[in-house]
Formats: C-alpha cells, structure tokens, sequence
C-alpha cells in the first residue's frame, strides 16, 4: 500500500473516488478551488493541502480529476506552460494518473514532458458515472506505460471493478470518447424508440422488458432507463438530477468530432447525437443528467404532431 497519495479535483466523481481510498486505508492528501470538497475530504480522514503544488509535494502517487484538458495543462505544466505547475512539485519516483476526460493530444503532450523529467504518467479516464464512483464499480481505460500501470492497479482496483489497458499515452482518451460517443448514440436512440412505444399506447416499462430481452437490448435500458418510473435508481426517476450531466456529455461528444475530423473518419451519428445535445443544454437542461435527451425527443414529436 502506498504511503503518500495526493488526490486533486474533488469534484462529482473525484470526491467519491477519493473517498474510497480513504477508506481502504490509503493516506491522502487532497486539494480543490472548493473550500467545502476539501472539507468532506477532511472529515473522512484526508489531509488538506494549501495548493496543488502542495498537495503532491511528498507524494508517492498523484491523481488528477478536472474537468477538461486546458485544466489538466495548467495545473500540470503551470499558467501559459510557464513551468511551475504539478510536474515541477512531484518527487523523482511520483506515479502521476490524470482520470480527467480530456482530448488525446494534451494528455499525449502531458506525458512528454512528464517523461522528460523521467516521471511516469497515465491517462485513466473513467466509465460509470457517480453512482458508479460511490460504489467503486468505475471502468477504467489506461494509457501508457505497463509497469506504471502495474503501479497503480491496486488503487485502481479500489475505485472500479475493471482496469482495461488501452495503449500507450493519450489511448485511455482515445478509448473513453469512443465509449461515450456510442453512449450518447445509444442513449438517444434507446429514448426515441420509448418515445414511439408510448405515443403508441405501450407501457414504457413494458416496451423496456421488450427491448432488454431483445435485439434492441443495451446498457441504457439495462441499468440507466431514461423514461420516469421505470426504474427507480435511475436519474429519470429522480428529475434527471445527474448523474452524468448534458454538458458533459455535450463536451465528450465534441472531442469525437473532433477527432473524427481530424482522422477523416465519417461518424454521421455522433455528429447527430452531438446536434441534439448541443440543442438540448441551450435549452437550459445543461446540468441535468444526460438520460433527459428523452424529454427533447417528446417535446420534438409533441411539437410535430401538432403540425
């Protein structure tokens, strides 16, 4: 076990991820902007550090949870890469492991010049939500090097039941937006077929028993149903309080377009889904868990119907 952990980013996912460790009888120090994160942080056993320099100055391990890659640059390489930022802090032998969502190509970056000051980093995204980070049931796709990888397994393994290998630098990114890409396909496809199902007078449960045990059958209508009351875990049933944010899948969506342009690889769909959650947060439903795609999907058919 290691001795000194430094987890920075307390927000959504990362204060349960923190937790965690925690609780398995990890020795953390931790550092966000919110003065009240870092306080659950405190109250659980944590060590509030002044600064993220600060936070990683005696640390064995480093984990970063921000919230998109200009984030991820500054706090690593500092202010406009003026060189003052977590990489200049870390001791000679810290294992650094952003979980961040964040473009490929500035974790790639980020892990060169890690490398240059002969540090290992590893990209580690996360699938599964904040329910799935309370429960330690995160996924997690890894890029880099395997022996950093093997370095981190035991931690990883506290915080998610699967630890996936997906490359070398910048692949764990690679990985997670190919994910969510599909997952917003799937999440708004999954809510039309309901949407259909209902305006033809079936039971939205009952169509979604229909479609599990079919070929229409995905991860959506097996644990995140984005129809009210039809399972009561689920956002949906909760006002579509998130969860995972429209926002945030908005931003996932627009990494994969953006590297769909960059690569010249056609994804008609992706670009679709983005469409409709880009309308949908302009919409004001920005904070609300993604599942509420539905509730466009509806207002949209309502809105044709009456035509």
């Amino acid at each position: 076990m290691s001795g000194n952990v430094a987890f920075i980013g307390l927000g959504n996912m990362g204060a349960p991820m923190a937790a965690n460790l925690i609780a398995a009888g990890y020795t953390l120090t931790v550092f966000d902007r919110v003065e009240a994160a870092m306080a659950d942080a405190v109250e659980q056993g944590a060590r509030k550090a002044d600064s993220a320099v600060d936070a990683v100055a005696e640390a064995e391990i480093v984990f970063t949870m921000l919230p998109a890659g200009a984030h991820v640059r500054g706090l690593y390489l500092g202010e406009n890469d003026a060189g003052d930022g977590i990489l200049a802090a870390a001791g000679d032998d810290t294992l650094l492991i952003d979980c961040s969502t964040i473009d490929a190509e500035t974790a790639r970056l980020v892990a060169g010049k890690a490398a240059e000051r002969g540090l290992t980093m590893l990209d580690a995204p996360v699938s599964g939500g904040v329910n799935g980070a309370k429960a330690g049931g995160l996924t997690f796709m890894v890029g880099g090097e395997s022996a950093g990888l093997e370095r981190a397994r035991p931690l990883l393994d506290v915080m998610g039941k699967a630890v996936f290998h997906a490359g070398e630098a910048g692949a764990g990114q690679v990985g997670k937006m190919c994910n969510n890409m599909l997952l917003g396909i799937l999440m708004t496809g999954t809510s039309e077929a309901i949407n259909l199902a209902v305006a033809n007078g079936l039971d939205p449960t009952v169509i979604s028993e229909i479609m599990k045990n079919a070929s229409g059958g995905n991860w959506a209508l097996n644990v995140y149903n984005p129809y009210p009351g039809v399972m009561d875990t689920a956002p949906a049933s909760n006002g579509y309080k998130p969860g995972f944010g429209v926002d945030l899948m908005l931003k996932d969506l627009g990494l994969a377009m953006d590297s769909s342009l960059k690569n010249g690889v056609s994804t008609p769909l992706g670009s679709m889904a983005r469409s409709l959650y880009s309308m949908h947060s302009r919409a004001g439903s920005g904070g609300r868990d993604f599942s509420s795609i539905l509730e466009l999907l509806h207002g949209q058919a309502a809105d044709s119907g009456g035509t």
